[in-house]
């Protein structure tokens, strides 16, 4: 369980590692789909096991196994009609042009600042959703027109570039930018997310793959488990409702909060 693994494109991960990661693969696949998030699990298991022997291969390798989950949940969505791609189709497109962006700064931002930033963040996002109980169970439209489009354009546009720098809490932000900006209900909100975030992974791989920091062989096993968790989170995410999916996402926001709180302190 121990021993590395002689495969190509697997950076020598022991099989007891690569078991893990599909593991984490799996949950993170699940927990993305109904509200994002999963990438608190998926990316800090890479970073145990550190396959390549850098981060930035994590980072890379991360946004392979996760496209196939946010491409998978994107499908399935569609397919109960959960999408509207007018102003879908524009998010995602700036959204990748600012994750191309971001993964270019990936290793040139200083990272504790930006944790530091996201932590609060994440708390303000957190706490506002807890005080308004009604806030995505239904469509509650803030704006309208060119002015919502203008407002999802930019949190898209900003999103993605922290995609790119690989931040947490990507999925999380794009559900909170869409049901308290966009005035969505959470399930049209998740669905909208996984379309924006599988553009979010794209962009950024199409900077991490002609820098040759994607590990093919890792990658693609995790890309399998991530698409089956994604097929599962899904399913229950469209048959519980809004009301569930806001219950999970305060869930997923108190762990990164967690998550990113313990890192920040250990940084300092």
């Amino acid at each position: 369980m121990l021993e590395p693994l002689d495969w190509p494109g697997f950076a020598d991960v022991s099989l007891g590692g690569l078991l893990l990661l599909c593991a984490a693969a799996f949950a993170a696949g699940t927990i993305d789909a109904i509200v994002g998030g999963g990438g608190l699990l998926q990316l800090p298991a890479l970073l145990l096991i550190m396959p390549g022997g850098g981060a930035i291969c994590s980072l890379a390798t991360n946004k392979l196994a996760s496209i196939a989950g946010t491409t998978a949940a994107s499908a399935a969505y569609a397919r109960r009609g959960a999408i509207d791609w007018r102003s879908t189709l524009p998010m995602a497109f700036l959204a990748l042009l600012g994750s191309v962006g971001g993964a270019v700064f990936a290793d040139a931002l200083p990272s504790e600042a930006l944790n530091a930033v996201v932590l609060v963040a994440i708390a303000a996002v957190g706490v506002y959703t807890w005080r308004r109980p009604q806030l995505g169970v239904r469509p509650r439209p803030r704006f309208s027109g060119a002015a919502q489009l203008a407002v999802l354009l930019a949190g898209g546009a900003l999103i993605g570039f922290w995609d790119g720098i690989a931040g947490p809490g990507t999925g999380s932000f794009l559900v909170f930018l869409l049901v308290g900006l966009g005035g969505l209900a959470f399930v049209n909100a998740s669905a909208t997310a996984k379309v924006v975030n599988a553009a979010t992974n794209l962009g950024a791989l199409l900077f991490f793959v002609p820098a040759g920091k994607v590990l093919w062989g890792l990658g693609l096993v995790m890309a399998v488990a991530n698409m089956s968790g994604s097929v599962l989170g899904t399913a229950v995410a469209t048959s519980r409702g809004s009301g569930f999916i806001r219950r999970v996402f305060l869930t997923v926001v108190v762990g990164m909060l967690i998550s990113l709180g313990w890192k920040f302190a250990a940084s300092v």
